[in-house]
């Protein structure tokens, strides 16, 4: 299922933009801020991302910077003024398209379907993830530890494929997080502590692939 990142910090406008996308049969995520915005991106891996202009601790500038220094993931902006969009076209923002509030929410619709045409349809990473010894089929929601299959919620699903899509890249806890699509419930960052074990009980012998990094998170060692 295809994945749009909205960030947006009105709760009502974001709330608007998910219900029509999922009428369309989009998965959502939801950020409220630039910081979480590129948690979310990190971790969901979305195949669009819907970028407001005017957000809390980065502004949409900033985060779509960050992200076109590392991908080409489709951006569609959202701004408050005509004159915006001639400022973000001068800035070379990058941006593939824009659309100025207030807008339709069918006429946002109609924009994602068509920057994912013109991007091929889906910047999404492919289903099923190998490293080492591990494989994650994202797909189907199954994985397997050399051949033998491990019985997981799925949340752990989700946790183990941020890992296993980067080898030996650290995730922070903030990121794990949002993998398990609990970040903005609330959810006490201990949570990803007890999945992590959780993991490693399942992971059996194996259990020393899943690695600590204190203070920071976890990461995925595989040979």
């Amino acid at each position: 299922m295809t994945t749009i990142l909205i960030v947006e910090d009105e709760t009502r406008l974001a709330e608007i933009l998910e219900e029509y996308l999922r009428r369309e049969g989009f998965h959502t995520e939801r950020a409220a801020s630039g910081p979480r915005a590129l948690e979310l991106w990190r971790a969901a891996r979305p195949a669009l991302m819907l970028l407001d202009l005017m957000l809390p601790g980065l502004d949409g500038l900033e985060v779509a910077r960050r992200v076109r220094a590392e991908s080409e993931l489709p951006i569609i902006m959202l701004t408050a003024r005509d004159e915006e969009v001639d400022r973000l076209v001068g800035l070379g923002i990058g941006a593939d398209d824009y659309v100025v509030k207030p807008y339709s929410p069918r006429e946002v619709v109609a924009r994602v379907k068509a920057v994912l045409r013109r991007a091929g349809g889906n910047a999404s990473p492919p289903p099923t993830l190998h490293a080492g010894p591990l494989r994650v089929d994202t797909a189907s929601y199954e994985a397997d530890l050399a051949g033998r299959p491990l019985d997981l919620t799925p949340g752990e699903v989700r946790l183990l494929a941020l890992l296993a899509r980067e080898p030996g890249v650290v995730r922070t806890r903030a990121e794990l997080l949002a993998a398990l699509g609990a970040l903005d419930r609330g959810t006490d960052e201990r949570t990803v502590d007890a999945h992590i074990k959780n993991l490693r009980r399942k992971f059996g012998a194996r259990g020393e692939l899943l690695d600590t990094v204190r203070g920071v998170g976890y990461r995925l060692k595989v040979s």
